[in-house]
């Protein structure tokens, strides 16, 4: 291995590719999703773009593993060869009697273990391939680090199974209390490498629960692009909940004291599902603002359907106040108890 390559280098090239690559793929379809299949009743033709915005889904493995190539430095050899077998060993590919089907997204940690042994043999390697390298990367990479990956697949699947039996004791408890805490645990859980739409499914998380794990993430998503306006980009800012806010995990995992305001800001706003009966259902309790399918299940659910009030509940609980939240809690913990600046929210993307 390069003698300039530390573990912690190692680590936040693998956490910092999983960020982005998530983004990437999740961004076509939190902008257009929605907005397609609404129209689709009436414009048909739009059933080849939401195939497309799938499959975008689907390609996580494939696009993370490639963004950890790229961070690694590796050759466009070297990295595809690691988004391929990342892609194989993510768990959204699936084989049955020779047929292969694409679904869901995969298994976030399991891509950051393949890629991580993937980029291990690469680095372990270095140069001595040299004009082999084409002929025994691709192959050598997708038979070793895939299949390990892919045999690692159901134990880490666990993980997830074991962290959802937890958050499902939550539903048990009061339901003030229980809408905090899980606003709260979402909050967390979506800058990490668990997926919070897994979890929700793995433990059929619907209703006011649905609705509170829903809100924290929207928390979460604005906290940070509030957090960091000034010191980011525009479209980075506005990638935390048009996109996923794990792209800020790298940073999370630097400085975790960046979550405080974002775990306050999540505790209050969660107060609302229970509050206003907002609720949800498995599927869209992991995605936050991501595509407006938080807001637009609940109001679908909500008594009424889509009329004023509901609406403007939806504005306000996915919306207004995370928003409202995130500027009083920006201005606790960097002005009035100043133990956070702008500059730790900063990405270098």
């Amino acid at each position: 291995m390069e003698k300039t390559m530390t573990p912690k280098t190692f680590i936040m090239n693998i956490l910092n590719g999983i960020a982005l690559g998530t983004v990437i793929v999740l961004i076509p379809g939190a902008l257009l999703s929605e907005l397609f299949k609404a129209l689709l009743p009436s414009a048909p033709f739009l059933q080849t773009a939401i195939s497309a915005l799938s499959l975008s889904n689907s390609m996580m493995g494939l696009v993370v593993g490639i963004m950890i190539g790229i961070n690694f430095k590796f050759s466009p050899i070297q990295s595809a060869s690691v988004g391929l077998a990342t892609m194989f060993a993510s768990g959204a590919v699936t084989f049955d009697q020779g047929v292969m089907t694409l679904a869901g997204t995969g298994d976030v940690i399991n891509m950051g273990l393949t890629a991580a042994i993937a980029s291990f043999l690469i680095l372990l390697l270095g140069n001595k391939l040299k004009s082999y390298t084409i002929l025994v990367i691709p192959p050598m990479i997708l038979m070793v680090a895939g299949i390990i990956g892919r045999l690692l697949l159901p134990y880490v699947t666990m993980i997830t199974t074991l962290i959802g039996q937890g958050i499902a004791q939550l539903l048990n408890l009061q339901p003030l209390i229980m809408c905090v805490l899980l606003a709260v645990i979402f909050s967390i859980l979506i800058v990490s490498p668990i997926t919070t739409v897994g979890i929700a499914l793995a433990i059929s998380l619907s209703g006011i629960g649905s609705g509170a794990a829903n809100i924290g993430i929207c928390a979460t998503g604005f906290g940070f692009a509030i957090m960091g306006w000034h010191v980011n980009s525009k479209g980075t800012s506005l990638a935390h909940f048009i996109g996923s806010p794990k792209m800020s995990m790298a940073n999370v995992v630097k400085k975790p004291k960046i979550l405080l305001p974002i775990i306050c800001s999540a505790a209050l706003s969660g107060l609302l599902a229970a509050l206003w009966d907002i609720k949800g259902t498995p599927m869209s309790a992991g995605f936050g603002f991501s595509g407006l399918v938080g807001p637009i299940n609940y109001i679908n659910l909500a008594d009424g359907g889509f009329n004023f009030m509901n609406i403007v509940k939806a504005i306000i609980a996915f919306a207004g106040a995370p928003i409202l939240f995130s500027f009083i809690f920006k201005y606790v913990f960097t002005k009035v108890t100043p133990i956070l600046k702008e500059e730790d929210y900063y990405l270098d993307i």
